[in-house]
């Protein structure tokens, strides 16, 4: 099992961090990437990297034969999976070990074992692992699935049996919601992982995600390393983690320990795996699934035993036995992660793409955080893989001193650009139903559908304004006007006054600079660190000019000013004879045809973007004119799919 040479199948954050880890140990590192990854910063850490093909995920880092090939051409020795794409995929691990690769994970039998989440729930069942009720048959006849549904009852999880990440799943709250849960279930599974079979559970009510990390060597020994909350998710896709769960008692830490470890045992497991627990109203857990690979919380683990669980992995792999029985495995603090994604909270979490304009991580270098990323200042994020840009950790002696350093991580290294969730996850952090452990795994949904304050969109207040008109105004670079003043602060108390026009979202103001108006005195530097004085009050800030666009950024809040143009501009992005793509993605499904009649807000089509279905609407009544996609297309946001032809009234 020696091996020097490491290929890491993957891209991203957990790409870099993997490498990290194993140069430390003295191993090369091999980087694949794709064409829309070509200068991502996975690639210019490793010690070499390949091309495997276009920016698709299916002709790139789930190509089995172009990473083989990258493997042998490379001349490396091993092959490390990180998380999602192939990583627990049975077939990927059995061609790694026939083509004489270490894979650096647990036997292809043990993926495949719990892989499948019915076959898993069986071996469970069988080791005496609590389980959810639910429906495992073979049988997936509509008629069949209707009938088990309705003896289990609802609400209920359509579940594929194949893959994780919350991919093949939906949610049925009665029988009038089952058959388009079981169509979107199918479809989805098919696309992720090939394999539409599926999977009944009875929903738990109001319940809590706990997750134990394990691990287990090639000599007969398995640990686990306590448990992690991920109670916190939005639509099946968590947001935020942390260990120890507010909610777990020595006593359920203990049992939830043993059955992880029971369950680990069941399959001859090897390496890293979590096993995931659902717990109900009563603390009771029951078992959910396996996940045969690294979490990607497993940060938060790291953060309260200490142990570099990437370290743990490579050593496994090599054959050595685990470093640590379970009694010499310690847990010090509390650590809470936060998943900072590209998409607008505000807008139904609508997946966002575009080029980074600003992002520095190193801001929040202090003792305890950590901020694990896969992106950098002048990349891009595409459409083509999961909406998960970076991963900001917080360390702390308890809960409270953990939430309060990550809420200020969360401000001082904000990311310019697309939108992301930071804002979101700072008053996240910070609302009653977290500071009081009261999350269930539905409730972020329970406040998009309810329209909940938190999701209401920043406003700007006046000091927004007025230090957005003060950089307009004191930059001739930044000035889309004639209008021009001094580099460094508005117009000296003698010349005339003037207004500024500037929008921000739907709002436009005019802001009075110069003469009369509140004075502002800021200075920038290269990094677009923003310090500026008003009132005597001196504060801080992030600010980046891109064209006649300015970004500022103040505690996590990102607002993006232009100055108003003189010219009248005529909006058609909302003509409802077009329909167009909300996000840049690929074309899943085509819901009308040529000649059909439509009613306003019926879906037209549907883009799959980042993990996420984002459905495209008609804006009025009409006849379907023309379809100028097809299924499978690549779109970029704003791209006409359809066109109507609208009824004059």
């Amino acid at each position: 099992m020696s091996f020097r040479k490491i290929l890491i199948a993957n891209r991203g954050e957990i790409a870099c961090r993997i490498m990290r880890t194993a140069r430390t140990l003295g191993y090369h590192t091999v980087a694949v990437y794709s064409d829309a990854d070509a200068g991502a910063p996975h690639v210019s850490l490793a010690d070499e990297a390949i091309r495997i093909g276009p920016a698709p995920a299916a002709e790139s880092y789930r190509n089995m034969a172009a990473l083989l090939a990258a493997a042998k051409r490379s001349g490396a020795q091993a092959v490390h999976p990180g998380y999602g794409f192939l990583s627990e995929n049975a077939a990927f691990a059995q061609a790694c070990t026939d083509a004489g690769l270490v894979f650096i994970g647990p036997p292809a039998e043990a993926i495949a074992a719990m892989g499948d989440k019915a076959g898993a729930k069986r071996r469970m069942i069988a080791a005496g692992v609590p389980t959810a009720p639910g429906y495992l048959g073979k049988d997936q006849n509509d008629a069949r699935l209707t009938t088990e549904a309705l003896a289990l009852g609802f609400p209920l999880l359509v579940k594929a049996v194949a893959g994780g990440g919350g991919r093949g799943m939906r949610l049925a709250q009665s029988a009038a919601e089952l058959p388009e849960a079981l169509a979107g279930a199918r479809r989805e599974a098919l696309a992720a992982f090939g394999d539409a079979t599926l999977m009944l559970e009875r929903l738990i009510p109001q319940g809590r995600h706990i997750e134990i990390q394990i691990f287990a060597d090639a000599h007969g020994n398995a640990v686990h390393m306590g448990e992690r909350d991920c109670t916190t998710q939005r639509r099946r896709q968590k947001v935020i983690e942390e260990t120890p769960s507010p909610i777990v008692t020595p006593a359920m830490r203990d049992a939830m320990g043993r059955d992880a470890v029971a369950a680990t045992l069941a399959v001859g497991y090897r390496g890293a795996g979590t096993v995931e627990f659902i717990v109900d109203q009563d603390l009771r857990h029951y078992f959910l699934e396996m996940n045969t690979r690294l979490q990607v919380e497993h940060t938060v683990t790291e953060m309260v035993t200490g142990l570099d669980l990437v370290e743990w992995q490579l050593r496994v792999a090599a054959g050595e036995p685990l470093p640590l029985r379970q009694e010499e495995i310690h847990r010090e603090g509390h650590a809470i992660e936060a998943r900072l994604y590209a998409e607008d909270p505000y807008s139904g979490f609508a997946p966002q793409t575009g080029p980074v304009l600003h992002f520095r991580p190193e801001a929040a270098a202090r003792p305890g955080i950590r901020i694990d990323a896969g992106i950098a200042a002048g990349g891009t994020v595409t459409p083509f893989y999961d909406p998960m840009v970076a991963k900001v950790i917080a360390h702390g002696r308890d809960r409270d001193d953990a939430i309060r350093r990550l809420m200020g991580a969360l401000e001082v290294a904000p990311l310019l650009g697309p939108a992301t969730n930071g804002r979101f996850l700072r008053d996240l952090l910070d609302h009653e139903s977290f500071r009081g452990a009261a999350m269930h795994t539905t409730l972020i949904d329970e406040w998009l559908d309810s329209g909940d304050a938190i999701l209401h969109r920043p406003r700007p207040g006046e000091e927004d304004w007025q230090l957005a008109a003060a950089l307009f105004a004191g930059d001739p670079g930044w000035r889309a006007s004639s209008v021009a003043g001094p580099r460094n602060g508005i117009p000296d108390a003698q010349s005339a006054g003037f207004d500024l026009t500037l929008t921000c979202g739907e709002e436009t103001r005019k802001v009075k600079v110069g003469a009369g108006a509140t004075a502002i005195e800021h200075q920038i530097d290269d990094h677009g660190r923003l310090r500026y004085t008003q009132d005597g009050r001196t504060r801080h800030a992030i600010a980046h000019r891109d064209g006649d666009t300015l970004r500022l950024s103040r505690e996590a809040t990102v607002f993006t000013f232009s100055e108003a143009s003189p010219f009248p501009v005529v909006a058609s992005a909302r003509d409802p004879r077009s329909a167009r793509a909300t996000v840049a993605g690929t074309v899943a499904r085509l819901e009308v045809a040529t000649g059909d009649n439509v009613t306003a807000g019926q879906t037209l089509a549907v883009i799959e973007a980042m993990k996420m279905e984002m459905r495209v609407t008609a804006n009025a009544a009409g006849t379907i004119a023309a379809i100028r996609v097809v299924i499978g297309q690549q779109v970029e946001a704003g791209a006409i799919l359809i066109e109507l032809g609208i009824e004059e009234t």
